[in-house]
């Protein structure tokens, strides 16, 4: 990014099928670019990335498929249960999605937007929050969360509600909320709500030093 100022960057996230990515969609909609944190997540652990082969040399081939990409399945059996293999495996790959979302976004903001936008499930449970000036917290009640997941996941419930269980909780999550979005409604509501958030952040008037 060059030095002088840059657009504000406002951090995304919520618990499992909130709909973070239909948020997204909506706002590149408004012409607002944004940066997806699962999906570096993704690419930094394709074959040939250092992240997979620490991740491989500490878990073994186990968690490789046959073709040599990453076995997610395999590795989440490992660590979903297991705190200090999941913090392992956050430390090989926390670092390096950190700084390839920050190098995103210095390429995003020096084309000058009015703000950009850093999607990501794990915000306020890493270090990613500090790339973002302001936190929007898409939300909607666990049992909605629970239906969503087992229809999109075809899970079954009691695994959907693991899944929510180790996430941070609901309340807290919107405690530390600078903004909240009601994904519990129609698409019109949706529009609604993200067509105020738009003027708002539009109108954000503190150009920040890279």
């Amino acid at each position: 990014m060059n030095q002088g100022t840059r657009p504000p960057i406002i951090g995304v996230t919520g618990g499992i099928a909130s709909g973070k990515s239909t948020v997204a969609r909506a706002f590149a909609d408004r012409g607002i670019p944004w940066v997806d944190a699962d999906d570096v997540a993704r690419d930094i652990v394709e074959p040939g990335e250092p992240a997979l082969a620490d991740i491989v040399d500490h878990f073994g081939t186990g968690v490789l498929q046959p073709d040599g990409r990453l076995d997610r399945r395999a590795l989440r059996q490992i660590v979903f249960n297991d705190s200090e293999e999941r913090r392992r495996l956050e430390s090989i790959t926390h670092p390096r999605i950190r700084r390839r979302l920050r190098d995103e976004l210095d390429d995003m903001a020096d084309r000058h937007p009015p703000y950009l936008l850093l999607v990501s499930p794990l915000l306020l449970e890493s270090s990613q929050q500090e790339l973002v000036d302001r936190i929007l917290i898409v939300d909607i009640p666990e049992s909605l969360q629970i239906a969503r997941t087992v229809e999109r996941d075809a899970v079954d419930e009691a695994q959907a509600h693991a899944i929510i269980a180790a996430q941070i909780p609901r309340a807290e999550r919107l405690a530390r909320g600078d903004d909240i979005l009601d994904n519990s409604g129609d698409t019109q509501a949706l529009e609604c709500q993200i067509d105020e958030l738009d003027r708002r952040y539009r109108a954000l008037d503190f150009p920040l030093s890279s």
